[in-house]
């Protein structure tokens, strides 16, 4: 009990500052995802432990008080949040809780208004005799901000409506939000003036409502989706969806995709449609929301002490998640480097689980003062590889230590070494069994040697029972010594054999890649192979003749120079000559023009999406090894956007300022 004791008392502070950071400092800490979680895991423990609950809790209120910028004043009609559900099962859990405050009748029709939940900032606007006067912010949805005069500048507000009953008080509810390309726009002309970027459309919007110039709003050029309204008693509309029909007819913008549903089932549709759709709108949404369509049943099951119960968030996996390490170990590579990884509790990251993630190297230890049983969030670098984004220091365990790096290897047992100028720590021991297995399934690898059936597992097998203890004893397995093995069959064994003796007819830039020398790349071996034709030139090179490749720069020579130069490679080559590998190349290979590389030489790249048959290192990889040079983000100064699947933010960066396009098919032919 103690320990759940600190653990909310820390979720709690944990919650309280990001409020504060975002309703009155308006400089968010967190991301909203994150809080999420937070939040659900403290109301979760105050569920099953009631007596640790306190007026004070986040859970206990709706929100905080707003900035004093702007002449705070209370809603007529309250604005309550939406309970949220994070996935399928949440959302038929939904469903039931409303079935069981409510008998459906033989034959009734129950529908569902599905809308896509903008990422912006929710805003109450208030029309009198037909006139706009008064637009407040959501605030704590007892008491918001008046920005009418910000409001008016939103060209999607209409300033008068056709409704002009002069009794009449019309309340509109919805949402302000930045059109992606008016917040590429607006953050180029930031940089333009020296000054920092907003880190996202929400951010941009809440801190262009909160303007005290509405000129200044009216430049930033926001939109307004309208969701909701409250008309006098009375009025003729029953449902939902005629509502967004009327405010249509109002003049307002209503989001073009909003899905009438007859079933849940037609719900789940809409929303895994968009999970993927969603990526191609001129807009940020994260999530679908869903209202019981009819006006008599909302009324009838009415609202919890937070939530209305007849409408629901259903929220798409996060880009980023919040989860624990469980454990922190680490792995030896093909070149002896010694990485990290966090060993966590899964999470739902990206439509995957994820249980593992990369700390990268001693250096990102230090920053991050990791600890196991750290609270951290994670996200997938370059849409892959699960990495720790940062810690929360607030819930370290009580006298829990930072992780430090091994002394010496988990594999080997010799001393690890941290060389001078790297991030990277690194075994040095030639026959280390990690550093023996990376090598062989690198030697295996499509783009070496590509012998099929020669995986991970296979290799595994041949260490471990001491076959092989290099690259060349492949060459020398018989069916009869693997047949020995587990899981492997004679018939097995023998497809094995034949697919490693075929390997030998690989060319020799393929079987210098396959060597695995730090820093030389499939496209680079290329090159070398072009320039050096056998295996002695290329052993018997200075570092300045390396260097002096088109492609190869000081580092790369020197890490090639080196490799040659230590007895047990040179031995390695002469055991892989003597198998009959070509260890030489053809007059007629294809050698790169210098037209191709004026193609690409020092032009600036950028890439976005996932690309079908390479990986984003591997474009990277290609495009700088003939010259290009590949950053990060899309401005003027671009010269192509390669553009895969889920282009984005940058994608539409790109069309604005006229930055010319190519697909991976492209990219390959130019590089050609």
């Amino acid at each position: 009990m103690p320990e759940i004791q600190q653990r909310v008392t820390k979720l709690r502070q944990e919650l309280q500052k990001a409020n504060y950071a975002y309703y009155v400092l308006d400089k968010p800490i967190i991301e909203d995802s994150i809080y999420d979680q937070l939040y659900r895991e403290l109301q979760n423990i105050e569920s099953q432990h009631p007596s640790l609950i306190t007026p004070d809790s986040p859970t206990q209120r709706v929100g905080e008080k707003p900035t004093s910028q702007f002449i705070s004043i209370p809603h007529d009609i309250p604005l309550y949040s939406l309970d949220n559900a994070f996935n399928l099962d949440e959302l038929r859990k939904w469903q039931e809780r409303w079935q069981s405050r409510y008998e459906v009748r033989n034959n009734e029709k129950i529908d569902y208004v599905c809308e896509l939940k903008i990422d912006g900032a929710a805003l109450a606007l208030t029309y009198k005799n037909g006139q706009l006067i008064k637009g407040i912010t959501r605030g704590d949805g007892k008491i918001g901000e008046d920005i009418t005069q910000n409001v008016r500048t939103i060209r999607s507000i209409p300033l008068k409506l056709a409704f002009n009953d002069s009794s009449a008080i019309v309340e509109i509810r919805g949402e302000a939000f930045l059109p992606l390309d008016e917040f590429e726009r607006l953050n180029m002309e930031r940089e333009e003036v020296k000054e920092t970027p907003f880190a996202n459309p929400r951010n941009a919007v809440a801190g262009t409502l909160r303007q005290l110039d509405p000129n200044v709003v009216n430049q930033r050029r926001l939109q307004f989706f309208a969701y909701t309204l409250h008309l006098p008693q009375n009025n003729p509309l029953n449902s939902q969806w005629e509502s967004l029909e009327w405010l249509k007819n109002q003049g307002f913008l209503v989001n073009p995709h909003r899905q009438l549903c007859p079933s849940l089932e037609a719900v789940v549709k809409y929303f895994r449609h968009w999970e993927t759709a969603r990526h191609y709108l001129p807009y940020m949404t994260d999530g679908v929301v869903v209202k019981l369509n009819n006006f008599r049943l909302q009324k009838q099951l009415g609202f919890t002490k937070k939530f209305p119960r007849w409408a629901i968030a259903l929220k798409y996996p996060a880009e980023e998640a919040l989860t624990m390490v469980k454990d922190i170990i680490v792995n030896v590579g093909r070149t002896g480097a010694v990485t990290p990884i966090a060993i966590m509790e899964p999470v739902h990251l990206g439509g995957t689980i994820v249980q593992r993630a990369t700390l990268h190297n001693r250096d990102r230890l230090t920053e991050l003062n990791i600890r196991v049983g750290d609270t951290v969030i994670i996200r997938k670098a370059g849409e892959i590889i699960p990495e720790v984004l940062r810690v929360l220091p607030e819930l370290h365990p009580p006298y829990s230590e930072p992780y430090e790096m091994p002394s010496h290897c988990p594999e080997c047992g010799s001393m690890l070494v941290h060389p001078l100028g790297e991030a990277v720590t690194r075994c040095i021991h030639i026959s280390c069994p990690a550093i023996l297995r990376g090598s062989l399934v690198h030697w295996a690898s499509r783009d070496a040697l590509d012998i099929r059936g020669l995986g991970e597992k296979i290799v595994i097998l041949l260490v471990n029972n001491g076959l092989v203890k290099s690259i060349a004893d492949l060459y020398d397995l018989t069916p009869e010594n693997l047949t020995i093995l587990d899981r492997i069959g004679l018939k097995s064994a023998y497809n094995l054999v034949a697919a490693i003796n075929n390997s030998k007819k690989q060319p020799w830039a393929r079987v210098l890649y396959g060597l695995g020398i730090r820093h030389v790349g499939n496209v680079t071996a290329k090159l070398l192979a072009n320039n050096f034709h056998t295996v002695e030139q290329l052993a018997q090179a200075s570092v300045a003749s390396l260097n002096s490749v088109y492609g190869v720069g000081k580092e790369i020579a020197k890490s090639i120079y080196d490799w040659f130069n230590i007895p047990e490679n040179v031995t390695l080559i002469k055991r892989l000559e003597d198998t009959g590998l070509q260890l030489q190349t053809s007059y007629h290979s294809v050698v790169k023009t210098e037209s191709t590389q004026n193609k690409v030489l020092d032009k600036i790249f950028v890439i976005t999406g996932k690309l079908q048959t390479l990986t984003r290192s591997e474009a990277k990889d290609l495009i700088e090894k003939e010259g290009g040079k590949v950053t990060g983000s899309v401005s003027r100064k671009t010269d192509y956007l390669v553009v895969g699947k889920n282009g984005g933010i940058k994608l539409k960066k790109a069309l604005i300022l006229g930055v010319s396009l190519l697909t991976e098919k492209e990219l390959l032919n130019l590089l050609k």
